[in-house]
């Protein structure tokens, strides 16, 4: 067998496991999936068992799993609740979560280079990860579940736009105006999305979505490849493309299939989590770089310090920015949900280690400080939460965690 086939055996294999060790013990504590399959991918990795090691295939799955991953991540975001005063504060939030990110980042990373990967990944939210948790406490259409999904929407969106412009290695004007274009098409393509659809095409959605003509998931797929090309073409980071072509998406199906939009969801959910997304949270888990982290020294003592400023850099100005009329235990949860970050961080980190920018040992303190965030946060919250009278299901909290 190929060194290909048998690694992933090994990564469809933990995908497999991985749910059920989240079944197993969220039965006592929600762990967030992602964490078993990182954790698992480290096991079998090179710095472990040393079985499996990824290939040019494995890492073009892996890459197809991010993009699907902040596809539906965009997918998620629901333009009726992020809107007003409350998606004002979450962009001067984040606005000011960057400046101080990029002053940090700075002086921990000894120069500007360094110092704009560790700041723009100290911004991030991981959004997928925290809406399945607000949805499964039944807090995510209320009040307090709006102002979480904009201030998570803009801690999604504003680091790819910050990638765009910061660490793509052109000019600054260059890559200004680049994205100004790509803004253009894309303001352009949710037009053409609002606009009604022709009658033919609720009926053929329809018909096929039963049948192995599946024309809806097919043209999901072709709204993503679109956008993954023109931002390929203009020389943008791919990820802003499929968070672009999540956006646009559900627009199309709003409009044009209300009945049918949750199955065509599920349907593209079932590609995205049951297949590639679990290898580039595995592929992540096999290429941390467990060995600089143990060795002790600066990377351990970095982990806490990023913790920290996740805390610090994200929540500081969530706190003061949130809506007034949350009482300081939502205020609070809010801070927690909104400096939960790992997916962005994983990919900022590949990027800064691939451009000799960021060292080995850095990347795996602030992979391993999104871990501990995405394990801890969220149950901190719900608990600060469930103290003020929300009902919380901790047992079920665990599913969908497989996103972000």
């Amino acid at each position: 067998m190929s060194h290909s086939g048998s690694t992933l055996i090994l990564i469809m294999a933990i995908a497999v496991l991985a749910p059920l060790l989240a079944y197993g013990v969220g039965r006592r504590l929600p762990v967030p999936l992602v964490i078993f399959e990182i954790l698992l991918g480290i096991l079998i990795g090179p710095d472990v068992l040393d079985w499996a090691r990824p290939d040019a295939l494995i890492d073009g799955l892996s890459q197809l799993g991010l993009t699907m991953l902040i596809f539906l991540a965009g997918y998620e975001i629901e333009f009726g609740k992020v809107r007003g005063d409350t998606l004002r504060r979450a962009v001067w939030s984040w606005v000011a979560a960057l400046a101080l990110g990029l002053g940090t980042g700075i002086l921990l990373g000894g120069g500007y280079a360094k110092g704009v990967f560790i700041g723009v990944a100290l911004t991030s939210t991981a959004l997928g990860t925290v809406l399945p948790v607000l949805r499964d406490a039944g807090a995510l259409h209320g009040r307090f579940g709006s102002v979480v999904m904009a201030f998570g929407a803009v801690g999604e969106f504003g680091p790819i736009i910050a990638m765009a412009l910061l660490l793509s290695g052109r000019a600054a004007a260059e890559s200004a105006v680049l994205l100004g274009v790509f803004a253009a098409l894309t303001a352009a393509a949710v037009l053409w999305a609002l606009r009604p659809r022709p009658p033919w095409f609720s009926r053929i959605i329809a018909k096929t979505l039963h049948s192995s003509g599946q024309f809806a998931v097919r043209f999901v797929f072709l709204v993503l490849a679109l956008m993954l090309g023109a931002s390929t073409a203009l020389g943008l980071d791919v990820l802003l493309g499929a968070f672009a072509a999540g956006l646009i998406t559900r627009l199309v199906l709003t409009g044009a299939a209300p009945e049918s939009g949750p199955e065509i969801l599920e349907k593209v959910e079932g590609v995205g989590f049951g297949f590639l997304v679990p290898v580039f949270f595995v592929v992540t888990g096999i290429e941390f770089d467990l060995d600089s982290l143990l060795s002790g020294g600066r990377t351990l003592l970095l982990l806490p310090v990023f913790l920290l400023l996740f805390l610090l850099v994200r929540g500081g100005p969530i706190w003061f920015l949130a809506p007034r009329d949350l009482d300081r235990r939502d205020r609070g949860g809010l801070v927690l949900y909104g400096s939960t970050a790992l997916p962005l961080v994983v990919a900022i980190t590949t990027i800064g280690v691939d451009d000799h920018e960021l060292s080995a040992g850095d990347a795996a303190a602030l992979v391993g400080a999104g871990m501990v965030s995405v394990l801890v946060f969220p149950l901190l919250a719900l608990k600060l939460r469930a103290r003020a009278g929300e009902k919380a299901l901790p047992s079920e909290a665990v599913r969908g965690s497989e996103s972000w």
